[in-house]
């Protein structure tokens, strides 16, 4: 589909007809999506000059985010050089695209160079800036790392929002460290941010995998209050774990709940319910 594209982007101007920054950014989207990065830079390098066209602020990003997904975010800085020479500035989302790209390599001095040039660019390190640092850590199953990283906005007085805490408590579950996990769940809930849908499926799920199926249950509550239900396979989980530490009759109440107020897959749980009796 990605080769189409290009072709008919070729096929276009061949005809006379003008290609545009507009369509060369969206070749360049089409290439990420199809997460073609090779080709995506090949565009970037060629086409602008061959054509004509002028890069702006989202051919840059786009290009950027090619190099740093495809784990060359060192070339980076000479693209950073090219788009001062054509007066471009670069924002919050280059430098998060390229902050990405140097943690997935473990590059932690150029994290260092790329936070000291956005102080020259004058773009503020907020809390998005610290999501992605947060994030990605928490992918590369380095939470506690992202943690400090939490304590380390506080003490400057930027507030984490629920996108901060989503990531840190993801990562923690997916790390096996469920107390950790259950700490900043509650933490976030009382500083008065919402967990959103996948917060709670995701700490139900992980809880449950753990054991830990009193904690499990009092948090899927919590979730079905908000309407929200986690998936089936998850909720068996959690009857059958409650059966197993003998809380039959708390089994027997979330079924009750569930089958009240979610009727999909009613009668899957008419089975699980009459093994309960």
């Amino acid at each position: 589909m990605l080769n189409r594209a290009v072709t008919v982007f070729d096929e276009f101007y061949n005809k006379g007809f003008c290609r545009s920054t507009k369509s060369l950014n969206a070749l360049l989207v089409a290439g990420l999506i199809a997460k073609d990065y090779e080709e995506v830079k090949r565009i970037f390098m060629e086409f602008p000059q061959r054509y004509k066209i002028d890069p702006d602020l989202e051919t840059y990003n786009n290009a950027i985010k090619a190099f740093c997904e495809s784990g060359s975010s060192n070339s980076v800085y000479s693209i950073l050089v090219d788009m001062k020479k054509g007066g471009v500035k670069p924002n919050a989302t280059t430098f998060g695209t390229l902050l990405a790209g140097f943690y997935v390599e473990e590059k932690y001095e150029d994290v260092g160079k790329v936070l000291n040039l956005m102080k020259e660019y004058g773009i503020p390190v907020g809390v998005n800036t610290y999501n992605i640092r947060i994030q990605t850590l928490c992918i590369l199953k380095k939470s506690n790392e992202a943690k400090t990283l939490l304590h380390g906005m506080l003490s400057k007085g930027i507030n984490p929002n629920s996108v901060t805490y989503n990531h840190l408590i993801h990562g923690f579950c997916k790390e096996g460290n469920l107390e950790e996990a259950k700490s900043l769940f509650n933490s976030m809930v009382n500083r008065g941010l919402e967990p959103d849908s996948n917060c709670y499926f995701n700490m139900v799920h992980f809880l449950c995998q753990g054991g830990d199926f009193e904690a499990a249950l009092k948090i899927c509550k919590d979730s079905m209050e908000k309407k929200w239900v986690p998936k089936f396979s998850t909720m068996k989980s959690l009857v059958n774990g409650l059966v197993s530490i003998s809380k039959v009759e708390e089994a027997k109440e979330l079924i009750k709940n569930v089958k009240k107020k979610f009727s999909k897959n009613a009668n899957l749980w008419d089975e699980i319910e009459k093994g309960l009796l």
